[in-house]
């Protein structure tokens, strides 16, 4: 089943943000022999934070100074929740890559937004049959993780474990609060404040752990690589696919996590697959395209919205997020976030 054309641009930036914040785990996973999880998390951070700020600063400080103008403290403090579930996502995932392995961690990661995938399929569809299919792929994908993690579940330091839980539980918050900034923000503001904002959330305990050795140069600059392949690309490709499809088909989609994962961690840590592993690997891409072919009768469909953003915002026309409430002309321009399906 191949992947329909108006789902085709969303699906590789999903694919091309898994594998830039995969990279960047490899190659986190080898500086903690220097510098601590924190510390590592904190240079990812704030690496992401300065690069975004070069880049949209200006369009950030506008859209700061509209939100003061019309006194939107709901949107503020929605853009800093957001915020701080990026940073506690960042901190618990490196702390659970620093006690098991890397393909392990993300595979109990994945928890999360299966959970989205899974809540979404139930809600979404108007018949028996529509959530039997949707569900299908998400029991398909789960399929593929288990095989992925095939025997050596019992030898995990329980420690990592409950990081990466956390990590899983902030990674399914995640998927919920960067669609609702992104229907409330223009363009990548929402992305830069929240950045910034989680930069600064794990700023102290970074520092306090990592002490001076974390602002030696050569380990700036890999900070500042794993920032940008960790943070800055798949955050921004990651938002932009949300714009363009439903969250729960967003959540599939990243059932493809693990699966690049695994071979990061072959490529970088020369972590080999048994072929157990390799068939989970094709159950969970199984998934993944089978989640968005076009649907037949009955089943949840996975189409953009097209209405358009608000004019206050002042951007480029572009499709707005699936779940955006369409607007007459007439009436006040505020999107609001409608009731979680």
């Amino acid at each position: 089943m191949g992947v329909r054309r108006g789902n085709a641009l969303p699906a590789g930036l999903v694919l091309a943000g898994a594998v830039s914040v995969q990279t960047g785990a490899g190659l986190a996973n080898r500086l903690f022999s220097q510098i601590p999880p924190a510390s590592v998390t904190t240079l990812r951070l704030w690496a992401g934070a300065l690069v975004l700020l070069i880049v949209a600063g200006r369009p950030t400080a506008r859209a700061v100074a509209d939100l003061r103008r019309r006194r939107a403290w709901s949107d503020a403090l929605v853009t800093a929740a957001f915020g701080v579930t990026l940073g506690f996502m960042n901190f618990a995932i490196y702390q659970a890559f620093d006690r098991i392995p890397l393909g392990i961690a993300v595979t109990i990661e994945f928890l999360g937004p299966l959970t989205v995938t899974v809540v979404g399929a139930l809600a979404g569809s108007a018949t028996g049959r529509g959530r039997a299919v949707a569900l299908g792929y998400a029991v398909l994908a789960a399929i593929g993780v288990v095989l992925l993690a095939n025997g050596i579940v019992g030898h995990l330091n329980w420690a990592g474990v409950a990081w990466a839980v956390g990590a899983a539980a902030a990674w399914a918050c995640y998927i919920i609060g960067s669609k609702a900034t992104g229907q409330r923000m223009p363009g990548s503001s929402g992305l830069v404040i929240a950045m910034c904002v989680a930069a600064v959330a794990v700023t102290i305990p970074g520092v306090v752990q990592g002490g001076t050795r974390m602002f030696r140069p050569d380990l700036l600059a890999v900070g500042a690589a794993i920032g940008v392949l960790s943070s800055v690309i798949p955050y921004w490709l990651e938002m932009e696919a949300l714009r363009r499809i439903a969250a729960q088909l967003f959540g599939v989609w990243m059932s493809m996590q693990p699966a690049v994962a695994a071979l990061i961690g072959l490529a970088l840590l020369s972590q080999r697959l048994s072929p157990a592993e390799w068939v989970g690997i094709c159950c969970v891409v199984t998934a993944s395209a089978a989640a968005s072919r076009r649907p037949k009768r009955g089943e949840a469909p996975a189409t953009p919205a097209t209405a358009p953003p608000p004019a206050s915002w002042r951007p480029a026309p572009s499709p707005a997020p699936v779940g955006a409430l369409p607007q007459a002309q007439s009436q006040p321009t505020r999107m609001r976030l409608p009731p979680a399906r």
